[in-house]
């Protein structure tokens, strides 16, 4: 992946040309945006250009002390990896011994003990390359056929990063490790990779990829030199089919809650308890998000960017609803239930409770059955 293929984000090419071209390679960095971003590709361009050995428009023998490279108005156009040398090639099919990939794993027909990252590289592989470098966790998982299981970075994985880790490059002059949706790092196994994350062997290159960073772990988060990937401008991708489904569901939901109807909040958290872990943890951060754009809305006056037809409508009638005495219970409620999901809960009981509790922030006096 050169970054010519990657449309737009010419300010963040240039920042992060400039890094190498001045010798000032953050050794942990986190790419985060939202799901229509090329925060994956960028990341794997990233890698590629610093690993080129035969960079392009670079002038003169002497690259990383140009004074071209030192003016404030820095012009990266033009310059980029080669995309023919030994290592761009291989970078190009995703198989470079020093090109390492961490993502969230659970177990599948194939895989059913132990589950980690290296045990699915075939497949991870195709679907970067089948969706150009830009899916969403979703799309993984059932590529992956995990079904009903949370997909999560465990501690299996953790330990096979510093083990990858301590062993020299094979080829290339950096080791390049990107963990893609880091917000799925399991928190217990999270102290395992902090020593190295913070103090890596020379020459060694974390890029963490997250769609949510609100959600990573804060010792992890802390580490990290944040990198923020708009979503690219112009962008024609179709509406995200999964926040459709969401946005019914939670328009449904918030009519049953405030009518206080409790046998169809009793049928809603039976339905939502058959989708599985990770979609209902989707529906829950879509119902954050969903929040969050109704707080923009009353305190702000700002339309949410992306926002439209049944949505918007929806959004600007259900805004009054969300006050400043209510809002952070909501926050509270939806961050405990997906604090929860993750620890197993039974998903009935749960969303059952959570909608109870929500009919209460719409009606103080409202005593359930």
């Amino acid at each position: 992946m050169k970054f010519s293929e990657i449309p737009g984000n010419t300010d963040i090419k240039a920042k992060l040309i400039r890094t190498v071209l001045d010798q000032r390679v953050s050794h942990a960095q986190l790419f985060f945006g939202p799901e229509e971003s090329s925060k994956l590709a960028l990341a794997i361009a990233y890698a590629q250009f610093i690993n080129c050995t035969n960079k392009q428009g670079i002038k003169g023998k002497a690259p990383f002390t140009n004074y071209e490279l030192r003016i404030t108005n820095f012009d990266a156009s033009g310059i980029d990896s080669c995309g023919h040398c030994p290592s761009c090639v291989k970078y190009q099919k995703l198989a470079h011994p020093d090109l390492h990939f961490i993502y969230p794993v659970a177990t599948t027909k194939r895989v059913s003990g132990k589950p980690q990252s290296k045990h699915f590289i075939e497949e991870w592989r195709a679907f970067l390359l089948e969706n150009n470098f830009n899916s969403g966790v979703q799309s993984w998982y059932e590529a992956i056929g995990i079904e009903n299981k949370q997909g999560i970075i465990n501690a299996y994985d953790c330990s096979e990063i510093v083990t990858t880790l301590s062993y020299k490059s094979y080829e290339s002059d950096y080791k390049v490790m990107i963990i893609w949706m880091v917000e799925k790092l399991y928190y217990a196994a999270a102290p395992k990779i902090l020593k190295i994350l913070e103090e890596p062997p020379e020459k060694t290159l974390f890029i963490l990829v997250s769609e949510e960073p609100d959600q990573i772990i804060k010792t992890i988060l802390s580490r990290t030199l944040m990198v923020k990937i708009p979503k690219n401008s112009g962008s024609t991708q179709a509406p995200n089919e999964d926040d459709l489904v969401h946005f019914m569901a939670f328009r449904q939901w918030m009519r049953a809650c405030y009518g206080a109807k409790i046998l169809d909040l009793i049928k809603f958290a039976s339905e939502i308890a058959r989708s599985g872990r990770e979609k209902q943890k989707s529906f829950l951060l879509y119902s954050l998000r969903t929040l969050g754009f109704c707080a923009s809305m009353n305190y702000l006056g700002q339309i949410p960017e992306g926002i439209e037809g049944d949505e918007l409508k929806f959004i600007r009638d259900f805004s009054p609803f969300i006050k400043p005495d209510n809002l952070t219970d909501f926050n509270t409620l939806f961050n405990d239930a997906i604090y929860h999901i993750e620890r197993n809960a039974h998903p009935a009981t749960l969303f059952l409770d959570l909608s109870l509790k929500i009919v209460r922030l719409f009606k103080p006096n409202f005593v359930s059955l």
